[in-house]
């Protein structure tokens, strides 16, 4: 596991918001719910859809909390 998905990990637990680019789109400020781990692969379950963690990009943990 590298130092984003703990981050990661961190910002769900801690109930911050996040934002990332997804397949070369922007996504703001999204609720992260759960990261689950299927054959290897980690997805990330929000409160509007399901990303493929390895899609995602410029990763950023945001200091406001829902």
């Amino acid at each position: 596991m590298n130092i984003e998905l703990r981050f990661l990990e961190k910002a769900i637990e801690d109930k911050n918001y996040i934002s990332f680019f997804y397949e070369n789109k922007s996504i703001k400020k999204i609720k992260p719910l759960k990261l689950i781990v299927k054959e290897d692969l980690y997805f990330l379950h929000t409160q509007d859809k399901v990303f493929e963690y390895k899609k995602i990009t410029k990763l950023q943990i945001l200091k406001e909390r829902f």
